[in-house]
């Protein structure tokens, strides 16, 4: 069953109360930017208490520092004049749950829905599948204070990332709300 109607629906409201919002700048008003997860238990502006217009968010799968990420956190630096970044991984993180060569394999048997029980993923999909999975980097996270390191440290060193920058590395916890500081990778991202 489709949620399109509910999503409508929605928006109908949201619209009608929609005010003065049309008047928002296109800088984000407090110049600074997250790239976290998608998980649909993050809600960054109210774990970071945000109004509509005042930071970039960007996710993805594990709030890793893709290229696409660090493009977005370039444009968002070099057209819209953000000043601070935070780089926010989550515990129980589903990225943790699997490897490269799990995904890959998964796609190779079929492109439905896999399963997850307690020996992990399993595919149950009739086929065909797809090699293609194997020439991507799905990041995955082994652990998540080093894959923030990793990831503060991957943006630092871009080529398109100004030193005076700085990267902030933070675990949001799911179980209380709270953000974890990555002490490592905050250093890592310190302003040069």
């Amino acid at each position: 069953m489709s949620v399109l109607n509910e999503i409508l629906e929605a928006n109908k409201g949201y619209a009608k109360e929609f005010g003065d919002k049309a008047n928002l700048a296109i800088p984000p008003a407090r110049r600074f930017a997250i790239l976290t997860c998608m998980d649909a238990r993050l809600d960054p502006a109210k774990y970071a208490g945000l109004s509509e217009g005042d930071a970039h968010v960007i996710r993805n799968a594990g709030g890793r520092a893709s290229d696409d990420a660090i493009r977005s956190l370039v444009i968002s630096y070099k057209l819209l004049g953000t000043k601070e970044w935070f780089v926010i991984h989550h515990t129980n993180c589903g990225m943790e749950f699997f490897s490269n060569d799990l995904m890959s394999n998964l796609l190779a048997s079929s492109l439905e829905t896999a399963e997850l029980g307690a020996a992990g993923f399993k595919d149950v999909g009739q086929g065909p599948g797809s090699n293609e999975g194997k020439y991507i980097n799905w990041l995955t996270i082994p652990d998540q204070a080093s894959s923030v390191l990793e990831d503060v440290t991957r943006i630092k060193s871009h080529a398109l990332v100004p030193a005076s920058i700085p990267v902030y590395g933070y675990i949001y916890d799911v179980s209380t709300g709270s953000l974890i500081e990555v002490p490592e990778a905050t250093k890592v991202g310190q302003a040069r």
